[in-house]
């Protein structure tokens, strides 16, 4: 019989989806015989090849990570924490959506969504985008222009920085930071108490706090813990802000238009590339599942040209694309 078995030709490559959410969990759970993901195999391995296709020629030393969820009972669904988990040069064996990163502008509409909650603004208030010094801070927009009297919905599509220092100025720092770790979104603070500059990235989160927060966004603005383990998210204890502010966010991060050659699709997204472009960022949410997309170099070093919406937002796209349309809840009841 055994004669009479064929004999491989050649080596099959081991199974190994998920291989850093998997070594991540075997050390949570030391001894454990067996541990249950809510990973789907299908997306994992529609997540993992869309990251190895982001860095292919893209040069050494670049990795990505991609994280998705269902924001509606909080089950992540797929999980790569590097392009290629066996590549030294590119610090394969970091997991980087563990890692604290800079978000860029990633941060922005929860501040939108706490003056709206407020009742400070709304998406049709008109602000201005002019040159403006906040103590000894003098912040700049992305592209050095500045728009003059813009309304809150252009200032978030547009990812304008002034009007939202503005906005932080009048919330205050400390209570923007107290909404976003309500909201399962950590802090990295390089002080004792946050800044004004935690709008436009002055902060480290990590890729997993992000998606934890943009859940929140797209739930009406109550929280769930994510997890990897079935029967393992919770609700969060206490809501980020009301209903109303949550859709109005999402409302106007649904017009952004998708990036060149994606096909326009119900995503209420943002992107962010943080200083000296050391991360591209991309994270949205449709009406069931929330994603978030990074790249970069584990090291910290520059990547010269790496913006959000050039690199991370086309990932996302079509990451979406992967999934069955869902579309945006409707406004509610005010």
């Amino acid at each position: 019989a055994a004669m009479a078995e064929p004999v491989p030709a050649a080596r099959r490559a081991f199974p190994a989806l998920a291989p850093l959410l998997a070594a991540r969990l075997v050390r949570e759970y030391p001894g454990a015989a067996r541990i249950e993901t809510t990973i789907d195999p299908r997306l994992q391995r529609r997540a993992e090849a869309l990251a190895s296709r982001a860095v292919k020629g893209a040069g050494r030393r670049l990795s990505a990570a991609i994280l998705l969820a269902d924001h509606r009972n909080g089950e992540v669904l797929a999980e790569v924490g590097a392009a290629d988990w066996t590549d030294g040069t590119s610090a394969g064996f970091v997991d980087m959506t563990q890692a604290w990163r800079s978000p860029g502008s990633a941060l922005k509409p929860f501040v939108y969504a706490l003056a709206f909650d407020d009742g400070l603004a709304h998406p049709e208030t008109l602000i201005e985008d002019r040159p403006t010094v906040f103590g000894n801070w003098q912040p700049q927009n992305f592209d050095h222009q500045f728009r003059g009297t813009v309304s809150l919905r252009n200032a978030l599509i547009w990812s304008l920085n002034i009007p939202v220092v503005k906005l932080a100025e009048a919330l205050g720092p400390n209570r923007i930071a107290q909404t976003l770790r309500r909201g399962g979104i950590g802090l990295s603070l390089a002080g004792d108490s946050p800044g004004l500059a935690i709008t436009l990235g002055g902060v480290g989160v990590t890729l997993e706090g992000l998606v934890n927060g943009y859940a929140a966004l797209a739930r009406g603005g109550r929280g769930i813990a994510l997890s990897p383990l079935p029967g393992g998210a919770r609700e969060r204890p206490a809501a980020m802000f009301g209903p109303v502010a949550a859709w109005q966010v999402g409302n106007v991060l649904a017009q952004n238009p998708a990036p060149h050659g994606a096909r326009q699709r119900a995503l209420a997204y943002k992107t962010g590339t943080s200083y000296g472009n050391r991360d591209a960022l991309a994270v949205g949410f449709d009406g069931a599942r929330v994603g978030a997309v990074w790249l970069g170099r584990p090291d910290g070093t520059p990547v010269p040209g790496a913006f959000g919406g050039d690199l991370a937002a086309p990932v996302l796209f079509d990451l979406f694309d992967a999934l069955p349309p869902v579309a945006l809840p409707p406004p509610p009841p005010q």
